[in-house]
């Protein structure tokens, strides 16, 4: 999971394709290795929980992007709740992982206590508003971090993500964003935004594979930088006008 401060006028940055150089640094909140990065002075926060891959590139350079790219700065906490993958056995075994383990509902326990230990970091020792970005795995979490016990976050947001579920969408209490890619499947992605009573935008980047704004963006193909950056600049918009 990453974490982003923020404190508008949303342009996003140009995107560097190769050899990105990172903003932020890498500190240990609640035990866990997390990418922290924007204005040490911002006075809201995105905590952005990362897909299966961890720290790539395209994650970070997101997290950076959302951090710095407008007059609301935010603070952004990426947290990596597991180590990456390196070999295909260990993608396997760590899929099943993410399917046990450290099933969506069991790891929403861990968000409390991050938040808590990085509003200490906050000015004035806690941070005005939270939101929560996932992607794939990812944004089941944010999906039910947002549900009808929350009492955290004031806006979320999920970005290709994975185990779609329109059952979830009848709980959420904050507005919320889905952007979906093609790989997704449609109709429960139409299901979902049809069982939400919040604010919300739901939509769906035809061109784009699963994964699009997160480890598996080839930022080297210029469709992909243009989805990845409208993306990026639909989820800062949405969180400017409910967080």
């Amino acid at each position: 999971m990453p974490f982003t401060s923020t404190d508008r006028d949303n342009s996003i940055p140009p995107v560097v394709s190769k050899g990105y150089q990172a903003k932020g640094s890498y500190q240990t909140i609640n035990g866990l290795k997390t990418y922290v990065t924007g204005p040490a002075t911002a006075t809201k926060a995105i905590l952005v929980v990362y897909d299966i891959f961890g720290f790539f590139d395209q994650t970070i350079q997101g997290a950076d992007i959302l951090a710095t790219s407008n007059d609301q700065k935010y603070r952004s906490r990426r947290h990596l709740l597991v180590p990456p993958p390196t070999t295909d056995e260990h993608k396997q075994k760590l899929g099943n992982f993410f399917q046990t383990q450290a099933a969506p509902p069991k790891t929403l326990s861990k968000i409390p206590d991050i938040v808590k230990e990085a509003n200490q970091a906050a000015p004035g020792g806690t941070f005005q508003s939270w939101s929560i970005l996932g992607f794939c795995w990812g944004g089941k979490i944010a999906a039910l971090s947002a549900g009808a016990d929350n009492k955290i976050f004031k806006a979320a947001a999920q970005c290709h993500p994975a185990m779609v579920d329109p059952n979830d969408a009848k709980t959420i209490n904050v507005p919320f964003a889905c952007l979906a890619s093609k790989d997704e499947p449609a109709d429960d992605v139409k299901a979902f935004k049809a069982n939400l009573t919040v604010p919300n935008h739901v939509e769906t980047f035809s061109t784009q594979i699963h994964g699009w704004m997160a480890a598996r963006s080839d930022l080297e193909d210029p469709e992909v930088v243009k989805e990845y950056e409208r993306g990026y600049k639909t989820v800062l918009d949405f969180f400017h006008s409910h967080a």
